[in-house]
Parts: structure tokens; sequence; C-alpha cells
């Protein structure tokens, strides 16, 4: 019997709370604190809002437990799994964007809070509903409008065109043996962590909506996740951790796809950098063996 999306959800929250333990923060460090006080606003606002809260992570100081030192930033999933369902209704690669992610950040000494929009998924993955886009944009409205004293700010949008960023490979497996080969391989990694999985096809069927098998698997590796974000905390928002969308294509295997780490730095800051593409390189040469 499958475990429910709720209990796997707590299930990751716990892990991120085990991997944290023994990790405190520099009392004196006012930027860390400052993003501290940011993301508890973010974190109470979804709660008010009724959201269920998936994962957080604290990318900071999960790299100073490696060794690496990189600007504060913590980053926080949460859902709504019905809207989710009826936005992978049109396009399930969308699962890639989703659920909602927010960023709290030091970006050149201010705190910062960013965030991905309704637009960002339509132009991303070519979405045409109007009702579910303006629902995902209102249940943001819900959160931001609790958090006062920083402004929220959405990732621009316009060098976004269909499949921007994203890099994609064919398994010659089904989604389930995909899932069980990453995870497999992933977790064999010393420097990784894995975070946990969202099942979006058992999600949508409580809400009586048919999709493909689709899962999206979480996990990161704090050191070189680390290096990467130095000088680009932003990417910290969809580059890091990583998301590796598995879902069900036409011939009845699977179809990874997963955000390239150099055209996101790109987006964000204008350029990116050797360790960007390294990871590019690392990551695809490990997918691929799996579902080889």
């Amino acid at each position: 019997m499958a475990f429910s999306m709720k209990h796997k959800w707590f299930s990751v929250l716990a892990c991120v709370a085990v991997v944290g333990a023994g990790i405190s923060a520099n009392a004196g460090d006012t930027q860390q604190a400052a993003v501290d006080h940011s993301f508890e606003e973010v974190r109470v606002a979804v709660s008010a809002a009724s959201l269920a809260e998936i994962l957080q992570i604290d990318h900071a100081r999960l790299a100073a437990a490696e060794g690496v030192e990189m600007p504060p930033a913590r980053v926080q999933l949460f859902s709504d799994p019905a809207l989710n369902a009826a936005i992978l209704r049109e396009n399930i690669r969308a699962g890639l964007d989703l659920p909602f992610r927010v960023l709290s950040f030091e970006e050149k000494g201010t705190p910062t809070v960013s965030y991905t929009s309704s637009a960002f998924l339509a132009q991303r993955h070519n979405l045409s509903a109007s009702a579910p886009l303006a629902d995902f944009d209102a249940r943001l409205h819900d959160v931001f409008s609790q958090v006062k004293e920083v402004s929220a700010q959405k990732v621009a949008t316009d060098d976004i065109v269909p499949d921007f960023a994203i890099l994609e490979i064919r398994s010659n497996y089904g989604v389930e043996e995909t899932v069980s080969r990453l995870k497999k391989v992933v977790t064999a990694q010393s420097d990784t962590i894995w975070f946990g999985e969202i099942d979006f096809q058992a999600e949508a069927e409580d809400y009586d909506v048919s999709l493909v098998p689709a899962q999206l698997l979480l996990f990161g590796g704090p050191a070189p996740g680390g290096v990467a974000m130095a000088a680009f905390p932003a990417i910290g928002l969809d580059a890091f951790c990583q998301k590796l969308l598995v879902y069900q294509g036409r011939d009845g295997k699977a179809v990874v796809i997963y955000n390239d780490i150099a055209a996101l730095a790109q987006l964000h800051y204008g350029q990116s950098i050797e360790p960007h593409d390294l990871l590019n390189k690392r990551l695809t040469a490990t997918f691929a063996e799996a579902v080889k």
C-alpha cells in the first residue's frame, strides 16, 4: 500500500531537521538573522494560508557544515495539492516547477525574498489554462500579503521560452523502475542528501484528476551546491536543491527532466561559472548511467 502524500511530506521535513541538527547560526551575524527572520515570516504565513509545508532547506548552514562558505540562503517548498493537479492536467512537465517555493537570502548585504510566479510556469511549460494560473498567484498573494518587512520579488520572465533551462534524458524503463534506479545511484554518492519525493499522480487521485505516473525527486549536495551558490545565491530558488521530474512518456517509458544550473545562473545574474557547468555534466552522467 502506498503511503499518503501527507506522510511523505512529514518524512521529508524530519529528514531536513535531522540533517540540520547541531548546525548553529552565528548569533552576531546580522545578515543571517535577517534572512532567518524573513524565512520565518513566510513560514508562518504559509501555515496561516492553509498551505501544506513540504520541505525547508538551509543552504548556507548545510554548506558550512561541509566547510563551504556562502551567503545566508534558505528555501521552503509548500503546496496546494488540488492546484498542482489542475496545472499538471494541462502539462505534466510543469511538475518541475511545483509545488510553490520561496527563497529567503542575502544579496549584496540586503535581505531578499524571491519566488516563481505563474507567468514563469506558463512561459516555460506553454500553459494556457487561465483559472489555475490565476489561483497560483492568488495563493502566493495570500502568503506575501502577510509578510510585512521584506517585499517579495518574482523571478524575471523576459527570457523565458518553452522548455527554457530544461535538460532531458529518456529512460529505458518505466517510471517506478526509473525512480528506483535514480534514487539508488544518487543516495550512493557520499556528498549527497536525499530529501524525499512527491508522487503527483497519487496526489491528483485524491481530487479525481487522472495524470500519467509522475514523481518529483528532491536531493542535494551541500558542498558542491554551496560552491555553486557562493556568488550566485539566488539560484537556491530553482537550481538547488536538485529536482528531478520523472514522468511516463507516450511510449510507456519514463522521461527524466531537470534544471540546467548554468542557464539558471545566466537568468538570475547574466553569467555562469565553471562549477555550474561541471555540476550539469556530473548530474547528466549520473542520471544517464542509471537509466540506460
